[in-house]
């Protein structure tokens, strides 16, 4: 009963912030698996990618059918993230001692903060104003950007990539999370592949209870995103990324 818990609750958080913020599951279901019931890090990470595909899925459909997905700048986005993944993991080969662990916590804090203090009001008439080209571009180099740190530090690359798509693409908000669980949708699948390929087939109970609490509360997020104005979802996205990283953070520093 105590493992269904932890996972129905690490689900909560996980499905949350994928809906509304195209945040991996990974960065919260790891660390609870982890913490509270001793699951090996690898393996809790392999659940928490297999969560992340079908919660990133549902909600890529549901932002799709309300037209805040671009698919076309999504996907070239998407190869560059997976390319320079790789390359990412082996330059931090190169490097001894490299401790980043914590990026991903403090930027999930930092960026709730951010969306509070500062909301995206971007439209998508202003969005439309962006010559394709030029966004392209943008989005070859944001995919490099998001690829290289995910593989050099092992996170951080939903909120990198919503952060690159508000900031630098001038996306508005609700399709910015739309094309960021686009691309998770695909990088989650293909690292939970490689995760179960090399280590077997983790807890099942656990990896069922995980994935069906992200599914629902990704879809309960996303569904209730994409109705919300943007004052309004900027204020969600803001305080369920707040909390979150003070959570992950608490966790952290329990584990410890």
């Amino acid at each position: 009963m105590y493992e269904l818990l932890i996972c129905f609750i690490a689900g909560i958080g996980a499905g949350l912030g994928t809906g509304f913020a195209g945040m991996s599951a990974a960065a919260v279901i790891s660390p609870m698996l982890i913490t509270f019931l001793h699951i090996p890090a690898y393996e809790a990470v392999g659940i928490a990618l297999a969560s992340d595909v079908l919660a990133s899925a549902v909600s890529a459909y549901t932002y799709g059918k309300n037209k805040n997905l671009d698919i076309s700048n999504g996907l070239v986005m998407m190869i560059n993230v997976l390319l320079f993944t790789l390359i990412g993991s082996w330059a931090a080969s190169l490097v001894p001692n490299t401790t980043m662990g914590s990026f991903s916590m403090f930027m999930t804090l930092l960026l709730g903060i951010k969306f509070i203090v500062k909301p995206v009001m971007t439209t998508k008439e202003t969005m439309e104003t962006v010559n394709a080209r030029k966004r392209m571009i943008q989005s070859v180099v944001s995919g490099m950007i998001v690829g290289f740190i995910c593989g050099f530090i092992g996170a951080g690359g939903g909120m990198m990539m919503l952060l690159l798509l508000t900031g630098i693409l001038g996306y508005e908000l609700k399709t910015a999370v739309g094309t960021s669980v686009f691309i998770m949708t695909f990088t989650a699948l293909t690292g939970a592949a490689s995760h179960f390929a090399i280590g077997g087939l983790p807890d099942v109970v656990c990896l069922i209870c995980c994935v069906l609490s992200t599914l629902l509360w990704a879809k309960i997020a996303a569904l209730f995103a994409n109705k919300a104005s943007a004052v309004t979802l900027n204020r969600a996205t803001g305080f369920v990324l707040t909390i979150l990283g003070i959570a992950m953070i608490a966790v952290n520093y329990f584990k410890k």
